[in-house]
């Protein structure tokens, strides 16, 4: 006990400082497992950091340094579960990383209009694509975007520069097109590029009948203000997502709809003429 008291009379700022990081540390930690659904994990993490914390405690306390093997042996599983984290969390870590970066629209970017007409047509144009791929159960996932563009999503892809049509769209999904696998970026009624590939949801919460598009729908949702339009093609449903949050089961009005609403416009509902 006395030991204990005079490592605790020794304790000076720094250490303070370090507890407060390490505290820090841990809440950053359980937010990030928390939002992919891996409480366990973070369970199993905060055991291992309390026992290392515990172990290097009694060897500052005793003079004959305790528990030294013990110590190594935690020192290790550190640099193990750092080397872990990063490879099974790289996608994360990268979109993360690229919040910081500054974002962009490409510099050849043409402006070929952004009028509510010009954009109410771009949005009759997807939903007619979608509609075609969907019946033909051809694959799609195409991002919307409202605002700027991340660096490293379309680095991933090849830029186009071209005005939304229904055409245009079916031949980029098309399966013996080079770009259909990837994901289709659009801002306001220009394609800004083709086969870009997106950061993949890992949550364990999301039904195992959804696959690699719509996880990479979800996972772009969530890193960015954006709609995602995913077109199955297992079962050729279409699906939209905001916010991690996906939608599914569209129908050609409700999809337009969601469309318009992420360019900004107010959707009309078309009325019946009055015989």
């Amino acid at each position: 006990m006395s030991n204990f008291v005079i490592y605790l009379e020794n304790i000076d700022y720094f250490a303070i400082i370090d507890l407060f990081v390490i505290i820090a540390l841990s809440i950053v930690f359980l937010i990030f497992f928390k939002r992919r659904n891996n409480q366990k994990l973070a369970l199993l993490l905060m055991l291992y950091m309390t026992a290392y914390a515990g172990v290097n405690v009694a060897t500052a306390m005793t003079a004959n340094n305790i528990l030294f093997v013990t110590g190594k042996i935690l020192d290790a599983g550190i640099i193990f579960i750092i080397v872990a984290f990063c490879v099974v969390y790289q996608q994360d870590l990268k979109s993360k990383v690229s919040k910081f970066s500054k974002w962009h629209e490409p510099k050849d970017l043409i402006n070929y209009g952004n009028s509510e007409d010009d954009l109410r047509s771009a949005a009759v144009e997807l939903v007619k694509a979608c509609q075609t791929l969907s019946k033909n159960d051809i694959g799609a996932l195409i991002v919307i975007t409202p605002n700027t563009i991340p660096n490293h999503l379309l680095d991933t892809g090849t830029v186009l520069n071209a005005v939304v049509s229904n055409g245009l769209v079916q031949s980029i999904f098309n399966t013996k097109a080079p770009l259909h696998d990837g994901a289709v970026i659009i801002k306001e009624n220009i394609i800004l590029g083709a086969g870009c590939f997106l950061p993949i949801c890992q949550r364990e919460d999301i039904s195992k009948e959804l696959g690699t598009r719509h996880r990479a729908a979800i996972g772009i949702t969530e890193e960015s203000d954006v709609l995602a339009i995913v077109v199955s093609e297992e079962t050729g449903i279409i699906s939209v997502v905001k916010r991690g949050e996906i939608k599914r089961y569209m129908t050609p009005e409700k999809l337009l709809e969601e469309i318009e609403n992420a360019y900004g416009i107010n959707y009309t509902k078309s009325k019946p003429k009055k015989r």
